[in-house]
């Protein structure tokens, strides 16, 4: 299966991929993790990633399409993937689709996490304290002030997405509010599996 996750940050879009790694023996794709990957590995879009990297630039759609084709090839991949975090973007995601078309493939499922953004920052507030109050470090990522600008970047970036997956029709929701066993339940009738 090849299967998109969207939501926004904290909707628990990781914990379920873990989930479904799990369950479906198909590896995540982590965008930064390929960069890196192919930057180490020396491959062609690598070098070029390198490069553009190493002058302080944001790497450009076209070299993350690139890194992504090159991964999905890869053995462990061949059943499918699952992707978290990428695409970020409408054009990314059209650029996707093009690559997915000629390689033969196209995606099982676009799966996303409608939450409600107040509860959301009201749980990363708490889940923040918690760790604080357990004396461990709080992440970077669950600082209110971050969160709140990592959401904007999302409404502002990604939310499109959501409109158009519909528009081509593979679109799923789930209420990524409900209990984390129950989010995992829809997710499995959504995908038959």
């Amino acid at each position: 299966m090849r299967i998109i996750l969207l939501g926004p940050p904290g909707a628990g879009k990781g914990t379920q991929a873990v989930r479904l790694v799990e369950r479906l023996g198909i590896p995540q794709l982590s965008t930064g993790d390929m960069l890196r990957a192919a930057v180490a590995a020396g491959t062609p879009i690598g070098v070029k990633a390198k490069a553009i990297m190493d002058r302080g630039d944001l790497v450009s759609d076209d070299v993350v399409i690139g890194i992504i084709a090159d991964r999905i090839e890869e053995q462990d991949a061949r059943q499918g993937f699952i992707l978290d975090g990428f695409p970020r973007t409408v054009a990314q995601a059209e650029a996707f689709d093009r690559t997915l078309a000629e390689k033969g493939l196209k995606l099982d499922a676009v799966i996303e996490f409608k939450v409600n953004e107040k509860e959301l920052v009201d749980r990363i507030v708490r889940r923040a304290a918690e760790t604080e109050a357990r004396g461990e470090p709080v992440r970077k990522d669950d600082n209110p002030d971050v969160f709140k600008t990592r959401l904007e970047a999302f409404r502002t970036q990604t939310a499109p997405l959501s409109a158009y997956y519909a528009g081509k029709g593979s679109l799923k929701t789930v209420d990524g509010m409900r209990p984390i066993d129950e989010v995992t339940d829809a997710i499995k009738g959504i995908l038959g599996r």
